[in-house]
């Protein structure tokens, strides 16, 4: 049996195209690298046919590309014009998930991680004659969801998008709140499912207190994935223990932007601004401790303060706005509670540090600067959770990487340097799970691993080719020949 005869009969007719005018539709993904022809267009419905595709493929000494020409996800090959013509692996099928565009097509992009099958599905050679092993993977089953209030949409995406493209079924609890967009989501995605013929069931939406909804998510599913506070995830994973379920969490951070030297100012302040108050300070990524090399930390601190003094407190749909209000009255309390908290351990504040009036109502808080602090003062050791930060005055390198380093956290860092020696010793000893060299802490991309050590983060990473580890199970499988 030829490759594509064989092809057919595992995912069917109708999903192996070898017309002329489909192939040459797939040739333009090459256009410039790779010009010459495709044996097939194979269009899989899911990650175990998949699978079957790669298998039959390396049978047959075929390759197999993915459309659209990005070759990382196959280990980076570019099929030879004098070797076998390649078989065009498309996820078209599978993407239940393009009609979620409004999301930065979030959801279409994970879904591409569906191809990391590729290095793993193919046969494997045994280490005994008349053996053959594959190594694939499955979906692990019902996925429970647990999501934060602060970034509604991106942080829910990035579960759910490698959750449904790797086959599982999904629970979502989301914040109570932030009900709105989570039902606004949750129709997109509902949309999206019936367009592609898919059970409405692979997707349910679940909303209310945490204590009671959140804990009979966690008592009923396959696996959790939790992003929220230390404590609430501490208590998920004696539960997911107890039950013997995998979990992952996604917690806090006390987030460490070393400013040395030998940095420009304004250009420090302008990424220490970015870092530390966007978001009204509400990012897990945030910045809340600047620790700032003694030559340079009063022109470092002026410049804070001046940029800090221009930033635009307001409604969160005013165009003119730069910064919005915190979440809501408990939460502007909580902050107040550490500035105060901050006062009385000395620190002294050198902008902000109280609530706003403004015209249209919401919980104003006016960014907050405190200098003259220690790593062991409050607001030093735990997450405020808004435009509060603190700078602490180190006279070294030495020293400053070593009051990074002290925390019970280690979600993000990063350093301002002009200094390559230094910035390359900050990246291979921060410990943290993400660092950012002359870049602000907050802001990631959702194609890469995302998550930290020690209490900021505990199982699997999230996004990008990692989610796989989470989301599937491996299963070997040895057969006779």
């Amino acid at each position: 049996m030829d490759v594509i005869a064989e092809l057919t009969s595992l995912i069917g007719a109708d999903a192996v195209l070898t017309a002329p005018s489909d192939l040459d539709a797939v040739t333009e993904d090459w256009r410039g690298r790779y010009r010459g022809p495709a044996l097939c267009l194979a269009r899989p419905a899911n990650a175990g046919q998949v699978a079957d595709v790669v298998r039959c493929c390396a049978r047959h000494g075929v390759p197999v590309l993915p459309q659209g020409g990005n070759t990382s996800l196959c280990g980076g090959a570019v099929p030879s014009e004098t070797g076998p013509a390649p078989v065009i692996l498309s996820l078209t099928r599978m993407r239940a998930v393009r009609a979620i565009d409004p999301v930065n097509n979030t959801m279409e992009v994970e879904a591409g991680c569906v191809l990391a099958t590729v290095q793993e599905a193919a046969a494997a050679a045994a280490v005994r004659p008349g053996v053959e092993v594959d190594v694939t993977r499955e979906p692990v089953g019902v996925i429970g969801l647990v999501t934060p209030w602060n970034f509604p949409v991106a942080t829910p995406m990035w579960k759910i998008a490698p959750a449904l493209a790797f086959g599982n079924a999904v629970i979502w609890k989301p914040s109570e709140k932030t009900p709105g967009i989570s039902i606004a989501v949750t129709r997109l995605i509902a949309e999206a499912l019936e367009a592609h013929g898919m059970p409405s069931s692979l997707f349910n939406l679940v909303i209310g207190a945490g204590p009671n909804v959140g804990a009979a998510v966690v008592d009923t599913v396959d696996a959790v994935s939790f992003t929220g506070s230390v404590n609430t995830g501490r208590r998920i994973a004696v539960r997911c223990a107890e039950r013997m379920i995998r979990v992952q969490l996604e917690l806090g951070g006390q987030n460490p932007l070393v400013v040395l030297g030998d940095a420009d100012p304004e250009r420090a302040a302008e990424i220490g601004v970015n870092s530390a108050y966007f978001h009204a300070g509400q990012r897990c990524t945030a910045t809340g401790r600047f620790i700032v090399e003694d030559s340079i930390h009063d022109a470092f601190v002026a410049a804070m303060t001046e940029r800090m003094a221009a930033l635009r407190v307001g409604h969160a749909l005013l165009p003119e706005t730069q910064i919005g209000p915190v979440i809501d009255e408990f939460q502007l309390t909580k902050n107040l509670q550490y500035i105060d908290t901050g006062l009385k351990e000395g620190a002294q504040l050198a902008s902000g540090g109280g609530r706003l009036d403004r015209p249209t109502r919401g919980w104003f808080l006016a960014p907050t600067l405190f200098t003259e602090t220690s790593n062991a003062m409050t607001i030093n050791r735990e997450e405020v959770f808004g435009p509060v930060a603190s700078v602490i005055r180190v006279k070294d390198y030495e020293e400053a990487l070593a009051v990074a380093n002290d925390t019970d956290y280690g979600l993000s860092s990063g350093i301002i340097t002009n200094s390559m020696k230094h910035a390359r010793h900050f990246q291979a000893n921060i410990q943290a799970g993400m660092t950012m060299l002359n870049l602000p802490t907050a802001g990631v991309d959702y194609h890469v691993p995302f998550g930290g050590r020690k209490m900021s983060s505990y199982g699997p990473r999230e996004q990008g080719r990692s989610a796989i580890e989470f989301y599937t199970i491996i299963k070997t499988a040895y057969r006779a020949l």
